[in-house]
C-alpha cells in the first residue's frame, strides 16, 4: 500500500508508521487502519466484513479494561509508575499547597484560579449550601435505619425536581448554576443522612466556616452556640476531598458519562454515580480493609494471615488496584495525615496492625512481584472511624469530593462533539427462531 493511508472511519490521515495492518484470514483481505495516541477508533474494524451484507467486526471487551470511552483532560494515571495528576497538576502538590474549593474549581474550569476568581468561587458554593425544607422532610421519611448512601442517592436524584431549569444542559450559565448547586449541596444532604441514622436533628450549614470546616459542623454539633472544628480534622478532610476528588474513567464516572449522555440533568446524572459507589467493590472497598485489620486482631496474628492470604484462604483488602501497579500516591498522602487526627481523636489500636501488615507484605516478594500495593482504601477508613462515623457513611465520604469531578467529567461530555448516547453492543448468545407454545401445551 501507498505511503498514507486514508480511513473511512479512523478520520484523518495517517502515514504508514502510525497505521495498523490487519489480514483477515477468512477472506484474505489486508486493512491499514490509523493508529492515534495509541489507539484505533474500533469503528474502523468495522470495515472487515466476509461479505457486504456482513455487520462487520467488533470489539468485544467486558469491563472496558482496554476500551477508551472518551478523550479528557481532567484527570492522568500513570498506573505503573504511582501517579495521579489533575489537570497535569501532581496530586502532591495539590494535596500540600491547596484547598478542596481550589481544586474543584481546577477541575471544573481547567485552570487554578486567580484570587479574585477564587473568592467569588468560594463566595458563590457558601451561599448555595442550604437546601429546601422539602428536602429535609424527604430525609426525614426514610427509616431510622436506612444506609446514609441510599438517602445520599434518593436526595440527590430528588434536587432535579427543585430546578425545573435543570435538564436545559445546553445553556451554559444555567448548568453552571447547577454545578455551584451541586458542589455546594453534597455535604448538607450528607450530614442530613448522617443525622438521621443517629437520631439527631439536622444542622443547618453555617456560612461562616469553610468547606470542610461547616460539614464537621452539621455533622457534629450539638447544643454549643458554634461550633469551632478543630483544623487538624479540617484540614485531614480537605486533603481526603482532593484526593478523592476525581480518578479518570473510573466506575462512578463512567455511570455518570453515560447516563448523562442522554442529556438528562446533572443531578440525575451525579446520582447515577452515587448509585454506582454504593457498591461495595467501588465505594465500600475502605470498609472491607478496616474489617480485615479487625479479623486479624494483632500484630502477632500477621505472619499467619498473610499465609492464609497466599494460600487462597484470606483477602487482603486495601492492597492492589485496577489501574495502580505501585504504591497508590493518595494513600502515602493520607498515612501522613494520620498522626494529626490522632493527635485528636486519640491513636486507633488498628494503626499498629495497619503498619505493621503494609511493612511485611511490602517485604514479601509474593506481594510485591503481584503489583499489590496499598491503595487509597486502606488508610482511609482508619481516619473516617476516628472521626466517629460509621462504616455506612464511609462511602459517602467519598461521594462528596467526588461531585466536582464527576460535574467536571459531565461538562467535558456535554461540550463533546464526539459523544453521543451512550449505547454499547452486545454478542447476542441466546436462542432463535422459536415457535410461541399456549401455556395448555407446554411440557
Amino acid at each position: 500500500m501507498g505511503t498514507e493511508e486514508q480511513s473511512e472511519n479512523g478520520g484523518g490521515v495517517a502515514t504508514a508508521s502510525d497505521t495498523l495492518s490487519i489480514t483477515d484470514n477468512r477472506t484474505g483481505q489486508q486493512y491499514e487502519i490509523p493508529v492515534e495516541d495509541g489507539t484505533i477508533r474500533t469503528m474502523a474494524l468495522r470495515d472487515i466484513k466476509v461479505s457486504e451484507d456482513d455487520f462487520g467486526l467488533m470489539g468485544y471487551d467486558p469491563a472496558f479494561l482496554n476500551t477508551a470511552s472518551t478523550r479528557s483532560q481532567i484527570g492522568y494515571i500513570d498506573g505503573d509508575a504511582g501517579i495521579l495528576e489533575y489537570r497535569g497538576y501532581p496530586i502532591e502538590q495539590l494535596c500540600e499547597k491547596s484547598t478542596y474549593l481550589e481544586v474543584a474549581y481546577l477541575l471544573v474550569h481547567g485552570q487554578l484560579p486567580t484570587q479574585p476568581q477564587l473568592d467569588q468561587w468560594v463566595h458563590s458554593i457558601t451561599m448555595h449550601t442550604f437546601v429546601h425544607e422539602n428536602v429535609k422532610k424527604f430525609v426525614e421519611g426514610f427509616r431510622y435505619d436506612a444506609h446514609p448512601m441510599g438517602m445520599l442517592l434518593a436526595s440527590t436524584g430528588a434536587l432535579s425536581t427543585f430546578y425545573p431549569d435543570a435538564p436545559e444542559v445546553k445553556d451554559e450559565a444555567i448548568r453552571y448554576s447547577h454545578v455551584i448547586r451541586l458542589i455546594a449541596k453534597m455535604p448538607t444532604l450528607a450530614a442530613f443522612a448522617y443525622r438521621h441514622n443517629m437520631g439527631q436533628p439536622y444542622v443547618y450549614p453555617d456560612n461562616e466556616l469553610d468547606y470542610p470546616g461547616n460539614f464537621l459542623s452539621m455533622m457534629y454539633k450539638m447544643s454549643e452556640i458554634k461550633y469551632e472544628p478543630d483544623p487538624r480534622l479540617s484540614r485531614a478532610l480537605d486533603v481526603l476531598f482532593i484526593l478523592h476528588a476525581d480518578h479518570e474513567q473510573n466506575c462512578s464516572t463512567n455511570a455518570v458519562r453515560a447516563v448523562g449522555s442522554s442529556q438528562v440533568d446533572p443531578y440525575s446524572a451525579v446520582a447515577a454515580g452515587v448509585a454506582a459507589l454504593y457498591g461495595p467493590l467501588h465505594g465500600g472497598a475502605n470498609e472491607q480493609a478496616l474489617r480485615m485489620l479487625r479479623r486479624v486482631g494483632s500484630v502477632d496474628n500477621i505472619e499467619d494471615f498473610l499465609k492464609g492470604v497466599k494460600d487462597g484462604k484470606e483477602k487482603l483488602q486495601g492492597f492492589g488496584h485496577r489501574v495502580y501497579k505501585n504504591y497508590d500516591p493518595r494513600a502515602r498522602i493520607i498515612r501522613n495525615h494520620l498522626d494529626d487526627v490522632y493527635e485528636v481523636t486519640g491513636k486507633s489500636p488498628l494503626l499498629e496492625i495497619a503498619s505493621e501488615l503494609e511493612k511485611r507484605a511490602m517485604d514479601d516478594e509474593y506481594f510485591t512481584s503481584r503489583k499489590l500495593y496499598p491503595n487509597v482504601d486502606y488508610y482511609s477508613g482508619l481516619i473516617y472511624e476516628a472521626m466517629g462515623l460509621n462504616a455506612g457513611m464511609f462511602p459517602v465520604m467519598f461521594a462528596i469530593p467526588r461531585t466536582s469531578g464527576w460535574i467536571s467529567q459531565w461538562l467535558e461530555m456535554i461540550d463533546d462533539p464526539e459523544q453521543k448516547i451512550a449505547r454499547p453492543r452486545q454478542i447476542y448468545t441466546g436462542a432463535r427462531n422459536r415457535d410461541y407454545v399456549p401455556v395448555g401445551d407446554r411440557s
